[in-house]
């Protein structure tokens, strides 16, 4: 059985910031941002002149000089990535990219829909085209915005559209069409309308992928306004690294979703990145935390080829900024800290461990309590104590001796010369 698939992007609205279906959606306006002031993203728009605070939050420079994602190469399983915007058109391998939505798909009204080119390197929607630039958008001039890897080489494969004709069978396909495509990373920002089976084709694709040491990161939903807690898929299968959605305070954003299976959070609200035709717009949801962990796990990727996909994992997780000191179920091990993942990697680790990697094999041990003395001790303690009292009586004795016996001198030296 498949289901239905649905794209992660929280609407703008006080009232209601949930998971919603794949069409173009209103958005936040960003201070500073050259979005138009009707909060509507407009693709060919204008672009971003300032650096988003998601960027701000991090020491470019010195992040950098650890890696770039360089010869790394990351699948981005969405509607699409639109090599129109001048960011995007370097950072995407063509030739590897690969449309899956079927040729005759249709709208809700039984129109014909406009498909894209076999490349996937087209984008009605914008979603997967901003998806992409959170992960590799390459510098340039006139905005500050820059993918967070931009060395990094992003594969398009396109399996959802605007009418939701994706599925998780389709999704299914994806996964296993990018580990062919030799994908070092793979981010899933969308996930299904219902729970998925242990054993159907989309779990046994993710299984794939993580046996041929892909690092797989799924957005964990946008379900979680009033606290809603539940699982979403494929991001709760074991092995998937999901992100949960933080906001400016590094706490999770309301929309967020949360529960046990959520590994790390990352920027979810308020994020700047390239749309369709060049230009910027912002968004909110979890479907624009993901890219962020997933370029992470590319400088890793590129830093340490020889480690495995879940070190990698447990790398970012460890690294997170916590406000606890293990795990919690609203953003997980914390929020990614791409700087310390980076820097903080003197040796790969096979999990995250509590108290900022200090395992409890490697907590100091207990001194030993002194438990009083025996009868032996306690004798010689004392006979030390009267050999000690008995040196100062004897000295204290001579001395005073000394002392009368200088006086009475002086005083017989004072009577003979007053004689």
């Amino acid at each position: 059985m498949t289901y239905a698939i649905r794209r992660l992007s929280a609407r703008a609205a006080a009232t209601a910031l949930t998971c919603v279906s794949l069409t173009v959606l209103p958005v936040l306006p960003v201070a500073g941002a050259a979005a138009d002031t009707t909060g509507q993203c407009t693709f060919g728009g204008e672009k971003f002149k300032g650096r988003p605070w998601a960027l701000q939050r991090v020491l470019l420079d010195q992040l950098w000089k650890e890696a770039t994602g360089k010869g790394v190469r990351v699948a981005v399983i969405d509607t699409g990535v639109d090599v129109k915007n001048e960011q995007l058109k370097p950072a995407v391998d063509v030739r590897a990219g690969r449309n899956l939505i079927p040729k005759d798909a249709k709208d809700e009204r039984g129109n014909k829909l406009e498909r894209g080119n076999e490349r996937g390197t087209t984008d009605v929607v914008g979603h997967g085209t901003k998806v992409a630039g959170i992960i590799a958008a390459r510098p340039a001039k006139g905005t500050g915005f820059v993918g967070l890897a931009p060395g990094a080489t992003i594969i398009p494969i396109q399996h959802n559209d605007a009418a939701g004709n994706g599925d998780s069978g389709t999704l299914a396909t994806a996964i296993r069409y990018a580990v062919s495509a030799r994908a070092d990373v793979i981010n899933i920002s969308q996930d299904t309308v219902n729970p998925i089976a242990g054993d159907s084709e989309l779990k046994k694709a993710v299984d794939y992928a993580l046996s041929k040491d892909v690092v797989v990161v799924a957005s964990a939903g946008n379900d979680g306004l009033g606290g809603n807690v539940k699982e979403t898929y494929p991001a709760a299968f074991d092995g998937v690294l999901a992100v949960a959605s933080s906001d400016r305070n590094n706490e999770r954003a309301q929309f967020s979703q949360s529960g046990e299976f959520v590994g790390v959070a990352a920027p979810g609200v308020d994020m700047v990145s390239t749309v369709p035709a060049g230009g910027h717009c912002a968004d909110n949801g979890t479907s624009f935390s993901a890219p962020y962990v997933a370029a992470v796990a590319a400088l890793l990727k590129e830093k340490h080829g020889d480690w495995k996909a879940h070190q990698i994992v447990a790398q970012i997780e460890q690294t997170a900024e916590r406000s606890i000191a293990g795990h919690d179920r609203l953003v997980g091990w914390g929020v990614v800290d791409p700087v310390r993942a980076l820097t903080e990697d003197d040796r790969p680790l096979e999990s995250p461990v509590p108290h900022e990697g200090v395992s409890a094999a490697e907590a100091p041990e207990p001194g030993e309590l002194a438990m009083g003395e025996t009868p032996d001790e306690r004798n010689a303690r004392l006979a030390t104590y009267v050999l000690i009292g008995g040196v100062v009586l004897v000295a204290g004795v001579s001395g005073g001796a000394v002392a009368y016996r200088d006086s009475r001198r002086r005083a017989q030296r004072v009577s003979s010369s007053g004689t």
